[in-house]
């Protein structure tokens, strides 16, 4: 199991990336949360099999079809299991 902490730039906002952000890690099976935040990143942390996770990090690179991701920055972390789901928080 993995957790990883991502903030990522570039145009984010504004284009879905949020929910694109949520359609793949459910569909991946990860759990965590997704947030925009004000100098216009995104941040977001997943938890779930090393293998989904590294294919949630690749798919983050590319972002929805709106979206320029000019740079994902990445933290691994321990894995808590703390989450149920994967959402969008404020």
């Amino acid at each position: 199991m993995m957790r990883i902490h991502c903030f990522v730039s570039g145009r984010v906002q504004g284009v879905s990336f949020r929910s694109f952000t949520v359609k793949i890690a459910e569909k991946l099976g990860l759990t965590g949360w997704v947030r925009n935040l004000p100098d216009e990143r995104v941040e977001s942390v997943a938890e779930g099999q090393k293998n989904n996770v590294e294919k949630f990090l690749n798919l983050l690179n590319k972002g929805p079809v709106l979206s320029r991701v000019d740079k994902v920055k990445v933290k691994k972390e321990k894995y808590t299991g703390n989450f149920s789901e994967f959402k969008i928080i404020h």
